[in-house]
């Protein structure tokens, strides 16, 4: 963890800074702009937290790659064959200050615990009218987008709140985890009308992960829920869900893979320039087909990060995915009530985002990549909420 002192004290933007997040988390899976303006709203607070001297910046130690993940990235924009549009892109390295904010933004962990309910009723919120749009207004075959306006969009965001409404409703053992349960449930049914393969192999995995830290027996459910679901779906989902083990049906897959890896060669250091890969590739000697070249990216995190921002850079986001997820599992030694269900989903939400975008470029998604930052920090933030709590209670106690 890094330090960096700038004061002590309580404002009114201190208390006002949860609300804000809180807020966010409200529309995370509902409201693109809102979820975006209120984030900007806690950008500002904890902004005007800093210079006002009344709190330090700190941040968990898995921020470092992002930051040098950041600083590659400008200099892969500046190095762009498509310079205007590389920078315009690098406006969405901004998130990444999510995990600072949210690392620092709760100053109790009571209101930890209230700010996490607004996330369960945006996933409600969402997966209620999934499913009623759906049953009564979808056309045969049809994906589900939710809010989001993509199915890809609303897959990652389902995919990343089931990770944190399985691990609440095992591990917990307040009454509320029946709301996540039920949650859960919802976000189930919801993602498989996504349609969406990268996303069914993602929750898969990463709730074999859960129910192996719940009960490494229970891990019998897997195959048999799949199954289930299998059996009982219509016959669009079950070609669908076939189609992963298909290789006509990953053509474009295999395309990319192989123009990815291409382009990696002949842009080693600091890529294409973020936001122009989809631009390279339709040089005729990359031989793709008309199909691939109507699609904007790799559908790969490792080959387009790799592509468009340089080896360099793709190692920065590996050594942050593995720095986390060894942090994470550090974490678990601590079997606090309140701490080991979030660590559990955090480490399930890392799992799934990472086996998912081998299929999929999710991790450019700005609505995917701010609630997967919030749930793999907030861990962390309690973690710290609870080593200040304990020094206050110590130094009462002295006094």
């Amino acid at each position: 963890m890094k330090n960096l002192y700038f004061g002590k004290g309580k404002t009114f933007w201190i208390s006002l800074l949860p609300l804000f997040l809180a807020l966010y988390l409200l529309f995370s899976m509902v409201s693109i702009s809102l979820s975006q303006i209120f984030l900007s709203f806690a950008l500002i607070c904890w902004i005007i937290i800093l210079i006002r001297k009344k709190q330090k910046f700190i941040f968990p130690s898995f921020f470092w790659p992002l930051i040098i993940y950041i600083a590659l990235s400008l200099i892969s924009s500046l190095l762009s064959v498509n310079i205007e549009a590389s920078l315009k892109d690098s406006k969405e390295l901004l998130l990444f200050l999510i995990v600072p904010i949210i690392y620092t933004g709760f100053p109790k962990e009571n209101t930890l615990k209230k700010t996490k309910l607004a996330l369960l009723a945006s996933a409600y919120l969402s997966c209620l009218y999934s499913l009623f749009y759906f049953f009564f207004k979808a056309s045969p075959g049809e994906r589900i987008t939710g809010f989001m306006g993509h199915h890809m969009t609303q897959g990652g965001l389902l995919l990343l709140f089931s990770c944190m409404a399985l691990s609440m409703l095992l591990i917990t053992h307040d009454r509320i985890r029946y709301l996540w349960g039920l949650g859960f449930l919802l976000s189930l049914f919801a993602l498989i009308f996504t349609q969406n393969r990268n996303a069914w192999v993602g929750l898969v995995i990463a709730a074999s992960l859960i129910l192996f830290l719940y009960k490494p027996k229970t891990l019998i459910i897997v195959p048999l829920a799949v199954g289930l679901f299998y059996l009982v779906s219509p016959q669009p989902i079950k070609n669908r869900a076939l189609s992963i083990f298909s290789l006509k049906k990953n053509e474009l897959r295999i395309e990319y893979m192989r123009v990815g890896i291409k382009i990696i060669k002949e842009y080693p250091l600091f890529g294409t320039g973020p936001d122009t890969v989809d631009m390279v590739f339709q040089n005729p000697k990359y031989e793709l087909s008309e199909g691939a070249k109507r699609l904007p990216h790799l559908h790969n995190n490792i080959l387009q990060i790799g592509a468009e921002r340089g080896i360099p850079t793709l190692l920065a986001w590996l050594i942050f995915m593995a720095w986390a997820f060894i942090s994470l599992i550090k974490l678990l030694k601590n079997k606090d009530p309140t701490l080991y269900p979030l660590t559990i989903a955090a480490l399930a939400a890392l799992l799934a985002l990472f086996t998912a975008g081998l299929f999929e470029y999710n991790f450019a998604d700005s609505e995917i990549t701010m609630l997967f930052l919030y749930i793999i920090t907030i861990p962390f933030s309690l973690v710290r909420i609870q080593r200040k709590e304990a020094i206050e209670e110590k130094n009462a106690t002295s006094l």
